[in-house]
């Protein structure tokens, strides 16, 4: 790799006055090619490491627009650019693009191009145990011990989207001990509520993640994602360790049905909509999270000086990012 005395994080490139130069090592998290209204094509590109995101548009007439066509999402790239605004948003202009193989980075390298989550995996791992032990029914308790003693390697540093919430490494681990937390402070304001179904529902509703998403350096869909979904996926796990562990049948059904409706609407991508108090619980909590996630992610990114984030598909809107006064 070609040496560089000082190279911008994203977050530290984000600082930096209009016109300044800079270099830095990052991941191509997306690249997607588009045209302008002359039909002129140009690249919206999205770079990054574990301190946020930078994106950008390059144009056809750019010297870098051949080598931003040909790369693929997940590449590593030594860039070269001068710091630029668009619409008061960081821009920069790429100057000059240079691959970098993984082979040639050190394993701390590595771990400071992906983002991951804020919170210590371990102690979420551990804390996540807890919240198994803490289900009441021992047949329910079983059943979600069974299923992470055989993924749970896998789901503890998964990411739980690709981009729209907690899309990072160990996301999913964060997203679903999050709602669990949640839960458990919750569940005595609502006693129609099983708490011991609502609280293995919430473990298991998004199992199937494991298996939509590759694992890699960026997050991409599967073809077991773009046949199946999560969904699926996750109901499929959970009626396999649900029979294992003799699991009785108006449990099993209605655990199935928690994780079969927990996206709330058809068009979001539930299989079925919420119709027992526990899957209505879930599906809100669920979604809870899911928003918060995207205000946390977006204020933690956010460059300083910086009044809003940029816009959230999630939520349809830009956040404010400043603090409120006492």
């Amino acid at each position: 790799m070609t040496n560089r005395s000082s190279l911008s994080t994203a977050q530290s490139a984000k600082t930096l006055a209009q016109g300044v130069a800079f270099s830095g090592l990052y991941l191509l998290r997306k690249c997607g090619s588009k045209s302008a209204r002359n039909g002129s094509p140009f690249l919206s590109v999205e770079l990054g490491d574990k301190t946020g995101g930078i994106t950008t548009t390059i144009f056809s007439d750019s010297p870098v627009f051949k080598a931003f066509s040909e790369a693929e999402a997940g590449a590593v790239l030594l860039v070269d650019a001068i710091a630029d605004f668009y619409q008061e948003r960081f821009s920069p202009r790429i100057t000059g693009v240079e691959p970098v193989a993984i082979a040639q980075l050190s394993q701390g390298q590595v771990d400071l191009l992906v983002e991951s989550s804020p919170e210590e995996n371990d102690s979420m791992w551990a804390e996540f145990g807890e919240c198994i032990e803490a289900i009441g029914h021992e047949a329910l308790r079983a059943t979600v011990r069974s299923v992470f003693d055989e993924i749970g390697e896998t789901f503890r540093h998964s990411s739980a989207a690709v981009s729209m919430h907690h899309a990072y490494r160990g996301g999913l681990l964060e997203h679903t001990l999050h709602m669990a937390r949640a839960a458990r402070v919750l569940l005595p304001l609502y006693p129609q509520v099983n708490p011991s179904l609502a609280l293995a529902g919430i473990l298991l509703h998004d199992i199937g993640k494991i298996l939509e998403y590759t694992q890699g350096m960026v997050t991409k869909v599967t073809r077991a994602g773009r046949l199946h979904g999560h969904v699926v996926l996750g109901y499929q796990f959970a009626r396999k360790h649900g029979l294992r562990n003799k699991l009785a049948p108006h449990l099993l059904e209605r655990l199935e049905h928690v994780i079969l409706s927990h996206q709330g609407q058809r068009d979001w991508g539930a299989a079925a909509l919420a119709a027992t108090p526990e899957a209505v619980f879930v599906s809100m909590v669920d979604n809870l999270d899911a928003k918060m996630g995207m205000v946390q992610r977006a204020l933690r990114n956010a460059a300083p000086g910086d009044e809003f984030s940029e816009y959230l598909p999630g939520l349809e809107s830009a956040v404010l990012l400043t603090k409120v006064e006492d």
